[in-house]
């Protein structure tokens, strides 16, 4: 473990993660203008495929970081049997759910039944197939449908804000299983999907298409809200949610949907719409 990922263990990470978001919510010029220009050179953020290009156009750094893309900047993979990407970012890992658990990093795992905070909400996917995604700060911090989707519930879980970096990922057991998320449960035509929303320090906030602001406010239980009945579809690609700062999202397919793509590996460079698994 390096210097730096045994110092997150104790920071204080929700009052770090609260300054951080009043900053990334100023209207300040000279704060929001210092913070998307320094994000910008230090990480190489390409402002051409965004829908609005000028930096000094953002009223908030919030707005920046959540920018929306110009039409037609990314697009779903054409073969209608493709699961897709939900985000822009690199993998961190993906595979099979074996017996349950997924594996975050050499040495190191979790149950799905830790991660999504319940023994039965897991189960459906105990041998079925896990995507984690790291956003960058660099990239677009929208997350999409991977599949055509009907909200069934979500499940807020409290926790930690470690960094989800790839140092943090390697040192901190069971790091995506501790830290705060949103866990998203989707029916689907092959049955349930979950998409997992995880926080990480200095993320500001998860927000979600159908409710808006999920994290904050923090929380010291887990706590449940029910849409069914609500008729809250959302297509394929469509958007979900995002992150007013970069983290991971981790989907979870139950056994035999679809097969991942074989290319894919721990830190493969992947895009928003690209190919994730082919229904058979």
């Amino acid at each position: 473990m390096t210097p730096l990922t045994a110092l997150t263990y104790v920071l204080p990470h929700r009052l770090l993660s609260s300054l951080a978001r009043k900053l990334a919510y100023s209207t300040n010029h000279s704060i929001k203008q210092w913070l998307i220009d320094t994000v910008t050179r230090k990480f190489g953020v390409d402002l051409s495929e965004a829908a609005e290009p000028d930096p000094t156009a953002y009223p908030s750094f919030n707005a920046f970081f959540t920018r929306a893309l110009k039409p037609g900047a990314r697009t779903p993979d054409a073969d209608p049997r493709a699961l897709l990407m939900p985000a822009d970012g690199h993998i961190s890992q993906c595979g099979p759910i074996v017996d349950g658990r997924i594996f975050q990093a050499k040495g190191q795992g979790f149950t799905a039944a830790e991660l999504l905070g319940s023994e039965a909400d897991a189960a459906p996917f105990r041998d079925g197939s896990f995507a984690t995604v790291y956003l960058s700060p660099r990239d677009y911090h929208r997350v999409h449908m991977p599949w055509t989707g009907t909200l069934r519930e979500t499940v807020h879980v409290p926790g930690r804000l470690f960094s989800v970096g790839t140092a943090a990922v390697a040192g901190v057991p069971r790091l995506f299983a501790r830290n705060e998320r949103l866990v998203c449960h989707f029916d689907t035509d092959f049955g349930p999907m979950v998409q997992v929303m995880v926080g990480a320090l200095l993320v500001s906030g998860v927000e979600t298409v159908w409710s808006g602001v999920e994290i904050p406010a923090y929380g010291d239980a887990i706590t449940r809200k029910d849409y069914r009945g609500k008729g809250i579809t959302l297509e394929r690609f469509a958007e979900m949610a995002r992150f007013n700062y970069g983290s991971t999202v981790i989907v979870l397919l139950p056994k035999g949907v679809a097969a991942l793509e074989p290319l894919l590996g721990a830190e493969s460079p992947v895009q928003l719409g690209q190919r994730l698994g082919l229904r058979g």
